[in-house]
């Protein structure tokens, strides 16, 4: 039997003791069947509360459904950086959320660059779809406040095409001038990450949270000319690198509803 099954039985047989003396007993044995009883609930109770335990902290710990809601988000950073810098994204998120631990996302964007070197004045313009598949793992002990603390894994991949130009190149030989203009390159790249995560209820079902990410590139594909400078949803095209995100989230636990209607019942 369970410390919250033990409460409720002890509670009950209490008050069970209470409803005799009254009927039966003349009034000063009555009051102090009364005292005798809520001494046994406050004995009961303390024993639920042994090693700083609350109830709703029991309640916390009773099993949730398999799927216990979902939720949406956006993230901020990549939204600002492509608005403001030469490449940024704009990502979207859709997690699952399965007994408040294990949250299985779906991350897909578009990312975006208009940059130009200011040594080479190489120019590189891109606009392409990516995606990542990973799952999260909340260490929060309380997996019903909506409050977490997650490290996660991704995969990510990118399919993209991409346009490069830069000055005319002289030709040595003949002196005359060839024009350096690529458009439609095709490339792709397979990373993975690593991610830490915080996340905060901050009114009703909107939470805010941050992540912070790194990232390994595994596989990648070049096109004609060389490598890509940039590569949607990695970043600038490096062996590895660091990210973070500001996310605005929408949250649905459907656990809410029968927690509520948990304390109800007591």
């Amino acid at each position: 039997m369970t410390r919250l099954s033990t409460f409720i039985f002890t509670l009950a047989f209490s008050i069970s003791h209470i409803a005799v003396p009254i009927m039966a007993e003349p009034v000063p044995k009555t009051i102090h069947a009364v005292a005798k009883a809520s001494a046994s609930i406050h004995e009961g109770a303390m024993m639920v509360a042994e090693n700083g335990e609350t109830l709703q902290q029991l309640l916390s710990d009773e099993p949730l459904p398999l799927l216990c809601g979902f939720q949406i988000s956006a993230d901020a950073v990549g939204a600002a950086m492509y608005a403001i810098a030469s490449y940024g994204q704009i990502e979207g998120t859709m997690r699952l959320n399965l007994k408040g631990k294990y949250f299985p996302t779906l991350e897909m964007g578009l990312g975006h660059s208009n940059h130009t070197n200011d040594e080479t004045e190489l120019h590189y313009k891109t606009d392409a779809p990516y995606f990542r598949l990973g799952l999260d793992y909340n260490f929060a002990r309380d997996v019903r406040s909506g409050n977490r603390i997650y490290g996660g894994l991704r995969a990510g991949y990118s399919n993209f095409k991409y346009d490069l130009s830069g000055p005319a190149m002289t030709d040595p030989y003949w002196g005359n001038t060839v024009p350096y203009d690529f458009k439609d390159l095709k490339a792709s790249c397979t990373w993975g990450e690593l991610v830490f995560g915080l996340e905060a209820k901050i009114w009703g079902n909107f939470h805010l949270g941050w992540s912070a990410r790194y990232r390994l590139r595994l596989k990648q594909k070049e096109s004609t000319v060389g490598q890509a400078w940039y590569i949607p949803g990695y970043g600038i095209n490096d062996g590895h690198c660091l990210s973070a995100t500001f996310n605005i989230i929408y949250d649905i636990q459907w656990n809410k509803s029968r927690k509520k209607s948990t304390k109800a019942d007591l």
